[in-house]
């Protein structure tokens, strides 16, 4: 793997382990795949720092108010300072697949970053802390520390996965606060500190409590070749890191900074989430054979990712990837994606503390077109509501959020924004293949509201003489059972189904995949969720339209087989998956997943159909399945 020393590579010889050492194995969470073997390092050992929990006089308020601003700017100073580093080779032109995953390592980077300067910019964090200070008389550090608290309880009790994670980067950045009011110095200390020595000039696997992007990013890539973390979980900023930067990593392992000291000779298992301290010659060999395994694993579907995704028996499939900002495009294009069937519009409204203007939404949906075109884009319109509020606009109070005003009830709802967007993503798509998809539609009545406010668009366009597409393809969301049994009545008035899985599971089902207590009902081969896809399926090939499938079915290897028997011909999934999926489909045949759904069809429970299309993907995929699942994050 890149950024591996020349004693870690397969085939070659393995330091010898200090047979006098103890040998550990600790447990943690694998967020980026694969195997790296060399000399630990500590970046930090801050976890066990204790908190300074002072109170003060109304008299020394301002006074703390200042210091906690000046630490904050310090923060928001340095990762300013790691993004302009960055710069460079994030805007640079992508160019052939290694300079693609370049372009896309540095964009996601700096997109990180980019969040990051932002929450230290959070008008609403500054405020509850300068509140924590004033009001309740506490010293800066338990001030932040208190609001960090509140911040963390609201996001975990958010629906969205993505949402719930991001109390991990403000707990990040406030965390680097607190140490900066207790003496750390801003800039780059603990990155600085962690440059290899000079006299054993080899990279390292580095260690921490936690980091910030700035952090990882002081750390020259080609000095790293493996991250172990206490905390983080799957979608954490470290992870994202580390899979764009393509080094094991291993979050979530407890007990770390008690476990090992600086040198010892370390094994990083990124594929089963395990950490090796101190291990023995069986465990070398054993690691140094499964890192050649998936050393060519990787190799091979990275070497096809641009060719297409045709199975054994010449049905061709289009493989295609789930977006949230346009600096992604370079990663889709380096892993063969083939066009964006679900760009997240909302994080563009999500990402600025207003609302967007529409010259700012059509700067971000023309660049996004232009840099893909002329493969197709699906722009979603805007999913807000519930957990995703945007602006400075208030949560309603509402029962039950998910089932409310949300996606396009909220656009009913706020018609000023929703027509402010389709302006915009009208005006941009001269600039490429653009098609508008309209989320959580229930039926007739909401799909012919927005193709209404959609014509009001295109008329005052027109009025103004400003060019739009007039090609431009419309298409809805099947996520709500209402949907699946009105099908046929929504296939006539568009022009392609999308099929929102993970949605469609949870509100078929009746239960929030995010509550701990039901969670394990969220069964994505429950006998009428493949009902419900091969109905949808039927009814958009009777009308001649095409439908995608979007959620994360399409990259579950259990799941894709009784797609493909379906007749799906479009999937759509996170782009760093493409690959792989690719590679599992070209070892398919249409005729042989057509007789395992109908083998499974009928079947009363989902235990039962999951032990069938188990078997069958072992019997299929066998070598590759464990190294999917960890590039994936899938269970299998």
């Amino acid at each position: 793997m890149p950024g591996q020393p020349e004693n870690a590579r397969p085939g070659a010889p393995l330091p010898r382990p200090d047979r006098a050492a103890r040998r550990q194995v600790l447990n943690g969470v694998s967020v980026s795949s694969g195997v790296a073997v060399g000399r630990s390092q500590f970046i930090n050992r801050r976890g066990n720092t204790t908190l300074s929990r002072r109170s003060i006089t109304a008299a020394a308020a301002e006074a703390e108010v200042e210091r906690f601003n000046q630490a904050l700017a310090a923060l928001a100073a340095e990762f300013g300072e790691a993004r302009r580093k960055l710069a460079g080779p994030a805007d640079a032109p992508a160019s052939g697949q290694a300079a693609g995953q370049a372009y896309g390592a540095a964009a996601v980077q700096g997109e990180l970053l980019d969040a990051h300067i932002m929450i230290c910019r959070d008008p609403k964090l500054m405020a509850a802390v300068h509140a924590n200070i004033r009001e309740r008389l506490l010293g800066a550090e338990w001030a932040c520390d208190h609001a960090v608290q509140e911040f963390t309880a609201t996001f975990m009790s958010m629906d969205s996965p993505y949402l719930r994670e991001r109390a991990s980067d403000i707990q990040t950045v406030c965390g680097r606060v607190i140490r900066i009011l207790q003496g750390e110095a801003p800039l780059g200390g603990p990155a600085a500190a962690a440059e290899p020595q000079a006299e054993e000039d080899a990279p390292r696997i580095f260690f921490a409590h936690d980091l910030t992007p700035a952090d990882t990013l002081a750390l020259a890539p080609e000095h790293i070749i493996a991250l172990v973390m206490e905390m983080g979980g799957k979608t954490s900023h470290t992870g994202i890191l580390a899979r764009s930067l393509r080094i094991p990593c291993v979050v979530g392992c407890t007990g770390l900074e008690g476990s090992l000291q600086d040198g010892e000779l370390v094994i990083v298992d990124g594929i089963n989430g395990l950490v090796l301290v101190n291990p023995t010659e069986s465990d070398l060999a054993e690691y140094r054979e499964l890192q050649r395994q998936f050393t060519a694993y990787e190799a091979h579907t990275r070497r096809k990712s641009e060719f297409p995704a045709e199975t054994a028996d010449g049905v061709r499939i289009s493989v295609y990837g789930n977006l949230e900002t346009s600096s992604e495009t370079g990663l889709l294009k380096a892993m063969g994606g083939e066009g964006i069937g679900l760009y997240r519009t909302e994080f563009g409204f999500l990402s600025r503390s207003r609302l967007p203007t529409e010259d700012e939404l059509f700067n971000d949906y023309r660049r996004v077109l232009s840099e893909l075109a002329p493969r197709p884009v699906v722009l979603r319109t805007l999913d807000a509501g519930a957990d995703k509020m945007i602006g400075q606009r208030r949560r309603l109070e509402e029962d039950n959020p998910a089932l409310g005003v949300r996606a396009i009830r909220y656009c009913m709802r706020h018609q000023d924004i929703f027509r402010r967007q389709l302006r915009a993503i009208l005006r941009a798509s001269v600039y490429g293949n653009a098609a508008i998809m309209f989320p959580m539609i229930s039926g007739l009545e909401e799909l012919r509201f927005a193709k209404g406010v959609l014509s009001e668009a295109r008329q005052e366009l027109d009025n103004e003489g400003l060019p739009y597409s007039r090609e431009i393809r419309i298409g809805t969301m099947i996520e709500l059972p209402s949907a699946v049994l009105m099908a046929s009545a929504l296939a006539a008035e568009v022009d392609f189904f999308s099929i929102g899985t993970n949605d469609l599971i949870q509100y078929s089902l009746g239960i929030d995949r995010g509550n701990k207590y039901v969670s394990y009902l969220f069964q994505a081969l429950h006998p009428a969720i493949i009902q419900s896809i091969k109905l949808v399926a039927d009814k958009a090939r009777e009308a001649g339209i095409p439908v995608c499938v979007c959620g994360e079915m399409a990259s579950d290897p259990c799941a894709l087989p009784l797609l493909l028997g379906m007749g799906i011909d479009e999937i759509s999934m996170t782009p760093q998956v493409i690959p792989l999926v690719k590679n599992l489909i070209r070892r398919s045949s249409v005729e042989n997943c057509r007789a395992l759904l109908r083998q499974v069809y009928n079947r009363p429970t989902a235990d039962s159909v999951l032990r069938i299309v188990r078997s069958a993907a072992y019997t299929r995929y066998a070598e590759e399945l464990p190294f999917f699942a960890s590039m994936t994050g899938t269970n299998i």
